[in-house]
């Protein structure tokens, strides 16, 4: 395994490289700016529809009104995920140009959702078909969001505009120098939909479907629920945020998906697509990648170690509602051979239980989207609209889990119980020769005192009282994490009456909060993307710095450490 863990390693910076890709990062980041959609039209899905699985039926025109908001939104999904993905585009873009001479972001978004527009719509006797701006849309908003900030790039970077005297003022200039990109992108997307529906009587999004169906089918199998479930686990066992990297791929397979299934209940039929969108967060991810959500109670309830003992303390709560990087750093889990069995087949085997009771027992799939900090045991029945088959199966879950895991917990609990006993007789010793520890791994002095040894002085970290204003802004991929040191450091300047505050975003949401920051601090679940954030950090004269796995659980528990830390790193 020691052998497999170094290859492994080696493959690191490969993986590093695709989830920290412009594109890449662009389709996820604007995705997550389109989630308050899909949460809020969620909303008024469930009030219409969840009173059914209790035999209550809505009026049908309290329906449609309770049907509009959900329509008028998430109907228009795609829309909107063309303008968001071109505007995290054009950030990345800008950077490469002079602060003189950038893209008009509001100008990207505009052309974006007017080309989006025409390639979508079907024009009908009266009105337009709008089946292709929702859910179904979403893989051809990508690909315009993609293509259209390039259009931008090439035109400002060359000065393919239209030049005012410099009398004229900025915002008339500015106006001017969005023509002709703007004019070039919307030229391009308007010849494009002429020739589909000249030469294939169709439009390009309605096409992707048609040639991608046989990969939504085969998405829904269980060698590719497997194949999904497994490659996230994977990348994080590698140490790379697995769900960063596969999403961008699944996530349009899985929104569409959801909408199919509630189509298919609303017509009384079985909802009978697996993968639905929050299919990765509850049953794939169950607890968090790796479906580590009994693991933090496992470590209370069975673990002997002091390290485990502390893990399972500080990662429960967080682990409950699917944050488990203090699980992943505190065990550690990442490049930890022991665990590696159980992290990559759990997951498997989690959605493959899914699989079969929704295919061979008939429970309906998911088809609501709820937010992926819903514990799993409880968003599971929740997104299936209370499925009473899904008690059951998180029932099973459960007991899988823990079979799972349990093992391989023990086996890793021993070697730490070993490993401590030898450290408190060793310092125990009348010379005592300080004990050789992982980086990041205190050992206490009450703990070798406790062994018979001589108390050690552990020097506490000295703090010096923060003298001005000073924003933190601390970066993960969902915002859990990051929520759990910006809360951490909040409470302690309120305590000490310091004029720090701290925010907690993810990675790709409101970027721009970061040029009125002092300090950014990037989660170590995103170290992939520090290349990327220096850049933007760089541009704002403002100080990043990344953090270790174990760093970053000790800070969020040692209130000095992290006071300590922020004031070594602020400006």
């Amino acid at each position: 395994m020691d052998s497999f863990t170094k290859r492994i390693e080696k493959l690191r910076p490969v993986f590093e490289k695709i989830a920290a890709n412009a594109y890449v990062s662009a389709i996820r980041d604007g995705f997550i700016a389109a989630m308050p959609i899909i949460l809020f039209s969620s909303v008024f899905l469930m009030i219409a529809y969840v009173p059914n699985a209790w035999g209550f039926v809505w009026p049908k025109g309290v329906e449609n009104n309770l049907m509009l908001a959900y329509n008028y939104s998430m109907g228009l999904l795609a829309l909107f995920v063309a303008g968001t993905t071109a505007k995290n585009l054009t950030d990345t873009k800008n950077i490469k140009l002079p602060k003189t001479n950038q893209i008009n972001p509001i100008s990207v978004i505009m052309a974006s959702m007017i080309s989006f527009f025409i390639l979508a719509a079907l024009p009908l006797k009266i009105g337009s078909d709008m089946t292709y701006m929702g859910t179904q849309g979403l893989i051809a908003a990508y690909l315009v969001g993609l293509i259209i900030p390039n259009i931008y790039y090439v035109c400002i970077k060359n000065n393919i505009t239209i030049k005012l005297p410099p009398q004229v003022p900025g915002n008339i200039s500015q106006t001017f120098k969005d023509v002709i990109p703007m004019a070039a992108s919307v030229t391009v997307f308007w010849a494009v939909t002429i020739a589909f529906k000249t030469f294939t009587g169709t439009n390009l999004p309605k096409l992707i479907i048609q040639v991608l169906s046989p990969l939504f089918k085969a998405s829904d199998s269980y060698l590719g629920l497997a194949l999904i479930a497994g490659a996230m686990a994977f990348f994080w066992f590698c140490g790379v945020q697995g769900p960063s990297i596969v999403s961008p791929a699944v996530t349009p397979i899985m929104i569409a998906n959801t909408a199919a299934n509630l189509q298919l209940y609303q017509a009384g039929e079985h909802a009978s697509h697996v993968l639905a969108y929050n299919t990765m967060d509850f049953v794939m991810n169950f607890g968090g990648t790796g479906s580590t959500f009994v693991l933090a109670y496992l470590m209370l309830i069975f673990a002997r170690s002091k390290q485990l003992k502390a893990t399972g303390k500080a990662a429960f709560i967080p682990g409950t509602f699917s944050v488990n990087e203090p699980v992943l750093f505190g065990t550690p889990i990442i490049m930890n051979p022991i665990f590696f069995i159980p992290f990559i087949l759990t997951p498997i085997f989690n959605i493959w239980m899914y699989k079969f009771f929704v295919t061979a027992l008939g429970m309906n799939s998911i088809m609501y989207t709820m937010p992926w900090t819903l514990p799993g045991p409880i968003g599971i029945p929740v997104a299936t609209g209370f499925a009473p088959l899904s008690f059951v199966l998180v029932g099973l879950m459960l007991i899988v889990d823990i079979a799972m895991y349990l093992p391989f917990l023990k086996v890793y609990d021993s070697q730490l119980v070993e490993e401590e006993s030898a450290a408190a007789a060793s310092d125990a010793q009348p010379a005592a020769i300080a004990p050789t520890v992982e980086p990041g791994v205190a050992v206490a002095g009450a703990a070798a005192a406790k062994a018979g040894g001589p108390e050690v002085a552990v020097e506490e970290p000295k703090t010096e009282h923060l003298n001005k204003p000073t924003n933190v802004l601390v970066l993960c991929a969902g915002g859990g994490t990051s929520g759990i040191l910006a809360n951490a450091l909040n409470k302690l300047a309120k305590e000490r009456k310091l004029p720090l505050q701290a925010t907690a975003r993810a990675y790709g949401q409101d970027m721009d909060l970061i040029e009125d920051m002092d300090l950014v601090i990037l989660a170590p679940q995103m170290d992939s993307q520090k290349g990327n954030l220096k850049k933007i950090t760089d541009k704002y004269g403002v100080t990043m710095v990344t953090t270790t796995g174990r760093e970053y659980i000790q800070l969020t528990q040692d209130g000095d450490k992290a006071l300590k830390f922020v004031e070594e790193h602020a400006k």
